[in-house]
């Protein structure tokens, strides 16, 4: 399938019967991978050019953060013995793999009266199919091209007005504007990393802060809303992730990008990502895209995974 053949989300679904703005078929009636499958080896070889310093850019925030943990999530107990005199082992306890740096797979967020990606229903999901999975991404890998929206730096700069302590949205317009400063484009099967900013504000944060923001419905994100959801549709993205709970605002409920982007279109949505070393070497060098590697967690029909993701540049 080539960038001319790809539907734009005005012309979704593209199978008759599908629920409409869905990509339910495009890839086949079977797909589990959704836009991921926009990962073709052609633009693999592509991005592992980006690699021109040999720097790498680890993308996992600490396993403890945030703390406490947002959406009724437990935090992680570590327990740590010796061997002897010259070995130790240790055992995660009370581990929610979406508490920190994670991945959503596409059995974690369906269209509610339609089911998740490609038709798949709560039993296939939860029976011995285990359909839609983190393990279908991760016995495929993740890795290709990923650019940085810094919206963060951008807002800074520009003197936007954004309330990282309110439901703020991040608006299409605003990506492009961001996009535009950056001289960036995003291409297709590109991953989108967004660096709201709100990660770095948390850490400045009191412990009494984090205390009232765990037992919010939501943080500062992207605007929820189908004009988002057809946007990054249109983009062609094969994921996007954020540095921040949900990625989007949920300023929309009747229309989040949980339900219909990853639900109905397949696109892979992660959170918690931590860009701020990434943002500073891309502000430095004036560059915004990197090589991106990512491995999820192998869990046989784990609704998500820990991110494991680095990006080489």
């Amino acid at each position: 399938m080539t960038d001319e053949t790809l539907p734009a989300y005005k012309d979704l679904p593209v199978t008759p019967g599908a629920p409409a703005d869905s990509s339910w078929g495009l890839w086949g009636k079977d797909d589990q991978l959704g836009a991921f499958n926009l990962q073709t080896p052609e633009r693999i070889a592509a991005a592992a050019q980006l690699v021109r310093r040999g720097r790498m850019f680890p993308l996992s925030w600490e396993m403890e953060l945030p703390n406490p943990a947002f959406g009724g999530r437990g935090n992680l107990r570590h327990t740590l013995w010796s061997h002897r005199d010259a070995g130790t082992d240790d055992c995660y306890d009370n581990y929610y793999p979406q508490s920190s740096t994670q991945w959503d797979a596409l059995c974690h967020a369906g269209k509610p009266g339609a089911g998740f990606y490609n038709g798949v229903q709560v039993a296939d999901v939860t029976g011995l199919e285990k359909k839609n999975g983190i393990h279908v991404v991760a016995r495929r890998g993740i890795a290709g091209r990923a650019v940085l929206v810094d919206f963060g730096r951008w807002a800074q700069k520009t003197a936007r007005e954004f309330d990282y302590e309110a439901q703020s949205d991040i608006t299409v317009d605003d990506v492009e504007a961001v996009l535009k400063d950056q001289g960036a484009t995003i291409g297709t099967g590109d991953i989108l990393l967004l660096r709201t900013g709100w990660m770095a504000f948390y850490e400045q944060q009191s412990p009494e802060w984090r205390q009232r923001a765990a037992r919010r419905r939501s943080v500062p994100g992207l605007k929820s809303g189908r004009e988002m959801v057809a946007y990054l549709w249109d983009l062609h993205v094969s994921a996007v992730c954020a540095d921040n709970y949900a990625v989007e605002s949920f300023s929309d409920m009747s229309f989040t990008l949980h339900d219909n982007l990853m639900g109905l279109c397949g696109v892979t949505l992660a959170e918690y990502f931590f860009l701020e070393d990434l943002a500073r070497d891309c502000a430095e060098q004036g560059t915004w895209d990197s090589f991106f590697v990512a491995a999820p967690l192998n869990k046989l029909g784990g609704a998500g995974s820990p991110g494991n993701a680095i990006a080489f540049r």
